[in-house]
């Protein structure tokens, strides 16, 4: 099976996502010492399709606000300044103690303090999303998608998120749009609900022509056994990601890609970064190398959104992990958590290690 976009399309690229803001201290500090922060708006999967959207690709979003409200409205704003169109219902607050967008409070590390997220989501209006809510036959029937990326955050936030993903899935494959799945696991969000999101990631992953994760992901979505562990460094342990990503194509024969970005911690702001990609029986494998790191939080996304951008470009699919490994590596170098590429050659230099002024 082979990656084959529809040709005629209104959008490149379609993300279902739950918007919010990120509040991060100044100059590298812990939260608990701060008094003075920056905010963001931010969410994984515009992270991914900012790739797109900044390098002239037709990219909407599919997402839910809360009404009246200046967060949403900060929200949407910058959605438009992404060049990202979007659709999403008016939802009540309901007073104060009612619906409200998610923030995070995050710290960026330093040097060998790592990182430390803190997630607010209590009342999150991301979580009512509905697949009622949007005209799916319209928007992949009518006005086409090439590719939607679906994100495992947003299948697990709730029951009727869930359903709403699942859905998206099922219209997409009916119509031919590629689907793309990162399967972005998260412990908190699978508490209690593990048999039920086992299911519903289980029938996503079988439809989608694109899997996405890590060695954990793979293992605790869907049960597939995972690379070895111990003292070895990631470039070592290479063979036992590819035997990982063999057992995951042998349960998911449907999909035509699956990748998996490989990272090796040494400080705050230095890790090694690579990945490895199959895809219509060819490996590629980045071996991991260094990289300077500003904030790590969107690298992951900025993989997978300049993997999807060679895609939608027709490249040769080498170019892909390449482009995409490059994304990945810009995201870490911006204050945002999505990368903000002015043009590919600016993603492609990173690539060549080439950080040489531009006159």
């Amino acid at each position: 099976m082979s990656i084959e976009l529809r040709k005629e399309y209104a959008c490149s690229l379609l993300v279902p996502t739950s918007m919010g803001v990120r509040i991060t201290p100044l100059n590298h500090q812990p939260v608990h010492s701060s008094d003075t922060f920056f905010m963001h708006v931010t969410s994984a999967e515009t992270n991914v399709a900012s790739i797109a959207s900044y390098l002239g690709k037709p990219v909407k979003v599919l997402t839910t606000f809360v009404r009246d409200s200046p967060i949403a409205q900060l929200i949407k704003n910058n959605l438009s300044g992404r060049r990202m169109t979007y659709e999403g219902r008016e939802v009540e607050q309901g007073g104060p103690w009612g619906y409200r967008h998610q923030f995070n409070v995050a710290d960026m590390g330093y040097g060998s303090r790592g990182p430390r997220v803190h997630n607010d989501r209590a009342g999150e209006v991301g979580r009512t999303l509905n697949v009622k809510d949007f005209d799916l036959e319209r928007i992949f029937g009518k006005e086409g998608v090439q590719i939607v990326h679906l994100s495992g955050l947003i299948g697990a936030l709730s029951h009727e998120t869930s359903i709403f993903c699942l859905e998206i899935a099922r219209e997409a494959k009916k119509h031919g749009t590629l689907i793309s799945f990162d399967l972005n696991y998260r412990a908190s969000f699978w508490e209690g609900r593990e048999k039920e999101l086992s299911g519903v990631f289980r029938e996503i992953a079988s439809v989608a022509d694109i899997l996405v994760g890590n060695e954990e992901d793979f293992q605790l979505c869907l049960g597939i056994e995972g690379p070895e562990t111990g003292g070895k460094d990631i470039g070592a342990r290479m063979e036992s990601f590819r035997q990982m990503i063999d057992r995951v194509r042998k349960e998911y024969p449907g999909a035509s890609v699956f990748a998996n970005t490989l990272r090796e911690v040494k400080s705050a702001d230095s890790h090694l970064w690579g990945a490895i990609m199959w895809e219509g029986g060819n490996w590629h494998i980045i071996e991991p190398r260094e990289i300077r790191v500003l904030d790590r939080i969107g690298g992951g996304d900025g993989f997978v959104g300049g993997l999807l951008y060679g895609i939608l470009k027709g490249w040769e699919p080498a170019r892909w992990i390449e482009f995409g490994w490059a994304c990945g590596a810009l995201a870490t170098t911006f204050l945002t958590d999505y990368a903000q590429p002015s043009d590919e050659e600016m993603v492609w230099s990173i690539f060549e290690g080439d950080a040489r002024v531009r006159r």
